[in-house]
């Protein structure tokens, strides 16, 4: 973000009807604080079902803003991580509103005490829904130190805690991310609902034609003056930003853009980070990306799983075309492992067949610096798209250092010995050489994790530190889980924020959240129903391989609508030919 202050002040000119928005926000944010949990429910509802009105004509709008071709799957992302991401919201926090007298939402969820003493608490599945539609899939919430069973309920909605007439309202400034849709939408309901603030939500400019859709989705929140939402380029960004009625911030974008707003550019900035005096000193929340790991674990894989491997790890670096801020970018692989050449030829090959426009602005630009820093880059053809390129780490730190919003990966190969000290070493590389902590990912085959040893792989994991880490699957799916935090390890600064500070989403309104570990099946059914650990999906909806993505994502949102059995045969149906 760079601006003059004439800038800033022509739009606050320009922009008259911004300036009536925050009236009306800072005018009834008490109002908003002090509405019963009746009301939410009932506000939660209406979102709900206009939603599913204008769900298809959004999937299709943003599908064709990011150039996919008419009838793709594809499209099944836009109804996922659009749509489908805001009623799963909806959904978790009506589920824990509906039972919050005594804060009995917690009284079903199931904990344990990990070897650290942490307390582990399971948030998915959650249902009977859960265990059929997210079939083999965990996700476990790992709490701060001070967390226990006996006081987990003092760590949980604590809005809550203050009776109504007694709260007190505040207006957020909600600066949304413009690659995926629910994004902003979702940190809205987590500022409304699990801190009780008011919120202006100004749309990034790249995807801001959906203003009308959210519009009409979150009608209920608008009318009543607890919800407004705007456009604007960086000019009227860095007015917000310093406007006083503004007492929050939360933004999803780059960490440059938060620096600008915390301490300024240029030599404003040194001086303000050397005088340890922010330029905006306001409560700045943030999820800012990083440069996200994906480990392989050498073991005994069968061509099967190579095959189906592959497919995730391509799912990993090219959903949404690579613009994802927890998309792999840095793939660590065990040198000299006798199945890592076929895996990257069955990656490459996978990576080829993705010929999706690289739609975000700037993106050939970045792929160019990525090319121009690799001594000898592999260029991965996709037809008419960019090439996927794929570097060394070892290159030059900027590998290590940047995250590439884009079509591109480096690789790193560490020695194995044996697959425990190869874990170890790749934890240590991703911890110490890799900018960011935002999610990680660790492929493992089962008789591998065996021989390791239930606790001795937790222990390692323990040392892993990241806001979320996918076993098995990918971290991108902790976003969509709606029970999940989703953010940066906790322990970042203003003065060095890398992945962000706070979490959004987490639908059970924990507080003191350390990190999510999400788990699925090392293979597919039907072939993982002779292991211990079964699935029903044969190819998950969200892999860019699946042939019917599309259905599946259009039948869930109705689903979560209005979830029924007489839903789930199509469901089944469409999920085994995808």
């Amino acid at each position: 973000m760079t601006t003059t202050e004439q800038e800033v002040a022509t739009a606050a000119s320009r922009y008259p009807q911004h300036e009536a928005a925050l009236e009306a926000l800072y005018r009834h944010r008490n109002d908003w604080a002090q509405t019963s949990v009746k009301e939410r429910l009932s506000v939660l509802q209406q979102v709900k079902d206009a939603l599913l009105v204008v769900a298809e004509d959004w999937a299709m709008a943003a599908s064709k803003a990011k150039g996919l071709p008419e009838s793709s799957p594809l499209a099944g992302e836009e109804w996922l991580a659009g749509p489908g991401a805001m009623m799963a919201g909806c959904n978790g926090l009506m589920h824990t509103l509906q039972q919050l007298e005594g804060k009995a939402f917690l009284d079903g969820v199931p904990r344990r005490t990990l070897a650290n003493g942490r307390l582990s608490v399971r948030v998915t599945p959650s249902s009977h829904w859960d265990r059929l539609l997210l079939s083999g899939i965990t996700a476990d919430v790992w709490m701060q130190s001070g967390v226990t069973e006996g006081n987990l309920a003092e760590h949980a909605a604590l809005a809550y805690d203050v009776p109504e007439e007694k709260r007190e309202g505040k207006v957020a400034l909600i600066l949304g991310a413009g690659n995926v849709a629910s994004i902003a939408p979702l940190d809205v309901f987590h500022k409304l609902f699990v801190e009780n603030q008011v919120c202006l939500l100004k749309l990034n400019p790249v995807n801001d034609y959906l203003l009308p859709f959210l519009e009409k989705a979150l009608a209920a929140l608008i009318d009543r003056n607890a919800l407004h939402i705007v456009k604007g380029d960086g000019a009227v960004g860095a007015w917000l930003t310093e406007h006083p009625y503004i007492e929050e911030m939360h933004i999803t974008g780059a960490e440059a853009t938060h620096d600008a707003i915390v301490w300024g550019t240029g030599d404003e900035a040194l001086r303000n980070r050397e005088a340890g005096t922010p330029r905006n000193s306001k409560r700045f929340t943030s999820e800012l990306g990083a440069v996200c790991p994906t480990i392989v674990v050498p073991g005994p894989w069968s061509k099967a799983d190579i095959a189906f491997q592959a497919e995730q790890l391509a799912t990993q670096k090219l959903q949404n075309s690579g613009f994802n801020c927890v998309a792999c970018q840095v793939l660590i692989m065990p040198r000299g492992w006798e199945h890592g050449a076929d895996l990257l030829e069955q990656l490459k090959t996978v990576m080829a067949s993705s010929t999706r426009p690289a739609w975000y602005p700037g993106a050939a630009d970045r792929l160019a610096a990525f090319r121009e820093k690799a001594n000898d880059p592999v260029e991965v053809s996709r037809g008419e798209a960019l090439p996927v390129i794929m570097a060394k780490t070892s290159d030059a730190d900027y590998f290590r250092e940047a995250e590439v919003f884009g079509p591109a990966m480096s690789l790193t190969e560490l020695e194995a010995g044996d697959a425990e000290s190869y874990l170890r070493a790749a934890i240590d590389y991703a911890n110490e050489k890799l900018h960011g902590t935002l999610g990680a990912n660790i492929v493992i085959h089962p008789e591998t994790r065996r021989a390791i040893g239930k606790q001795r792989f937790e222990e390692l994991i323990t040392e892993l530190r990241y806001g979320t880490i996918a076993i098995n699957t990918w971290s991108g799916i902790g976003f969509l889980l709606a029970p999940c935090p989703w953010g940066a390890f906790p322990g970042h600064t203003l003065e060095d924020v890398q992945s962000g500070i706070g979490t959004v989403h987490n639908c059970l309104m924990l507080e003191k959240t350390e990190r999510t570990i999400i788990e699925a099946p090392f293979r597919p059914f039907p072939r993982t129903l002779l292991t211990g650990r079964p699935t029903l999906l044969p190819r998950p909806p969200w892999f860019i391989t699946n042939r019917r993505q599309d259905r599946v994502a259009e039948l869930l949102v109705d689903f979560y609508h209005a979830p029924g059995w007489l839903k789930l045969p199509r469901l089944f149906l469409h999920s085994l030919q995808g």
